[in-house]
């Protein structure tokens, strides 16, 4: 199985062993948390994030990078606030060159420098064994007021979901640098080079330190997700579920282009459960969800109300048009995965 470990694992592997207990730890690890909040002061607090980063030969190494810094910060900016610092951890084949190695860097270097953050640590070397795509991990750092931030776990009933961009973006844009031969030959050149430009739509950071500008908590926004492995439905039921609470969702108010229903289709994947980095999931104040979109869509990125938060005893449900209600089913791994793998050995590309 490919992607991450299942849920019952982190259930009964990771959390309950988690080293010493400390009492500053505000939000540790947690499933749907993209972050974890330490108390520094009375007023406070270190906000911090981690994920692998990658060099993806097909996309090459400037837009891997991108990729790379704009995953880790987009959960770091889910907490509301701007990414400041960061750590790196290069774990490099053999086979990638010096220059290779300093076209990538220096890509990171940028994005960094673009989004405000200081890179301040981290470990580079080549090492036996490993290969491209992943080749390392990132960690970002923020400090700020400990009244400000937000987490997944903080939404409330009756917050409205707001979904940013639509379905399966990271997948579209991906699927369709790593294979536009295939894609071309099977949907012509123009899904090709729709598909193409989604990669630079996998991040959220701009919609989310946007929206909480229109107030946080009980005020507006009360939690954010970022959509990665699963899709958009599995980041509505992490947030739900982060937060204790059940969820109606109208599923066909759920943004879905023409470009990601026909690439998701020609690789047999459900676009809704399938990888979708760069769609934001908001649980807002209803008194403040219009102007949340409006302000959301005054900088360019789309967004659309799907749904309400409920009580967690009427459980987290998509509902038709026609009223019928269905169950959110956690997928047991992203339908990407297999979809990638499965290209490459028939040798799409």
């Amino acid at each position: 199985m490919y992607g991450k470990v299942t849920r019952d694992f982190f259930r009964n592997v990771i959390y309950p062993n988690l080293g010493k207990s400390r009492n500053e730890v505000l939000v540790g690890p947690s499933a749907g948390v993209d972050v974890s909040i330490i108390k520094i002061a009375s007023n406070e607090v270190l906000v911090t994030t981690t994920d692998p980063i990658s060099l993806i030969p097909e996309i090459g190494a400037v837009d891997s990078a991108w990729l790379s810094v704009n995953l880790i910060a987009s959960d770091l900016a889910t907490s509301g606030f701007r990414p400041q610092y960061a750590i790196f951890d290069l774990n490099l084949p053999p086979v990638m060159s010096d220059s290779e190695l300093e076209t990538y860097w220096k890509a990171i270097s940028r994005e960094c420098e673009r989004l405000g953050i200081s890179i301040v640590g981290g470990h580079t070397g080549r090492f036996e064994g490993l290969d491209f795509t992943i080749i390392g991990a990132g960690s970002m750092f923020s400090i700020g007021s400990s009244s400000a931030y937000v987490t997944s776990k903080d939404a409330s009933i009756g917050d409205r979901l707001i979904v940013t961009k639509g379905a399966a973006i990271a997948s579209t844009g991906i699927l369709s640098r790593v294979f536009p031969n295939s894609i071309r030959e099977n949907l012509g050149d123009a899904m090709v080079q729709r598909g193409w430009n989604y990669l630079k739509q996998t991040t959220v950071v701009d919609e989310a330190l946007t929206a909480i500008k229109v107030g946080i908590h009980s005020d507006g926004v009360s939690a954010m997700h970022d959509t990665t492995e699963g899709g958009v439905l599995s980041a509505i039921f992490e947030l739900a579920s982060a937060s204790s609470l059940g969820a109606r969702v109208e599923f066909e108010k759920i943004p879905l282009s023409q470009e990601t229903r026909s690439i998701c289709n020609l690789f047999g994947m459900n676009p809704m459960i399938s990888l979708g980095e760069g769609c934001l999931i908001i649980a807002c104040n209803p008194s403040k969800s219009t102007e949340l979109i409006t302000a959301i869509q005054g900088i360019g990125i789309s967004a659309a109300d799907v749904g309400v938060l409920v009580t967690p005893d009427r459980g987290i449900n998509t509902v038709s048009v026609e009223g019928v209600e269905t169950p959110i089913k956690y997928p047991v791994t992203d339908p990407y995965w297999d979809a990638y793998y499965a290209a490459k050995h028939n040798g799409w590309t």
